[in-house]
């Protein structure tokens, strides 16, 4: 019988979907967005920015969001319990809440999408309300899912890997960012 140990941290990112300039950080400035500093004042400070990627792979968005979509990730000086991700996916989901556009704006039904994940030295994890066959339930009506996988140097993708999730600037990104967390998490 294996004995029980405690999990290890992890690296808490969010990845943002918006068609709203105003709400990704301003590119020339680097000053950072109402949302970024939301994210932040929630989740402690912000140490890696992605760059603002076209959002592309898929319309899945477009009914509810528009065209001309942008996806960044912001990843987390703090490290996490990974059974934090429930809570995590929680407060995002209240955050989406609160950028909601009114209903009567003329404008898309919503202006951001956060989905929140965390990486460690072997894998990194989605969280969803939504279930399906390769996720497992966590809490509170939130799944979890392995989106990518680390072998021999390099991210691979998973048969169910969303389509953005196996771009090469993707995991250009996600390798610094699972190079902070080893860096934190070397004793």
């Amino acid at each position: 019988m294996g004995e029980i140990q405690p999990s290890q941290p992890v690296k808490l990112f969010i990845g943002m979907i918006s068609g709203r300039v105003d709400y990704l950080p301003e590119i020339t400035t680097d000053a950072p967005s109402d949302v970024e500093r939301a994210l932040a004042d929630r989740f402690g400070p912000i140490d890696t920015r992605s760059p603002v990627f076209d959002f592309d792979a898929t319309s899945y968005y477009e009914p509810t969001m528009g065209p001309g979509l942008k996806k960044i990730f912001f990843s987390f000086q703090n490290l996490i319990d990974p059974s934090e991700i429930v809570g995590i996916k929680i407060a995002t989901n209240q955050l989406e809440t609160k950028y909601q556009p009114s209903p009567n704006s003329g404008v898309a039904t919503r202006s951001i999408n956060l989905d929140p994940g965390y990486l460690d030295g072997g894998k990194l994890i989605l969280a969803s309300t939504k279930n399906h066959a390769h996720r497992l339930y966590l809490n509170q009506g939130i799944y979890a899912e392995v989106t990518l996988m680390y072998v021999k140097g390099l991210y691979q993708s998973l048969n169910w890997t969303y389509p953005d999730y196996r771009q090469p600037e993707y995991h250009d990104y996600f390798q610094q960012v699972r190079l902070a967390y080893l860096a934190q998490t070397k004793i």
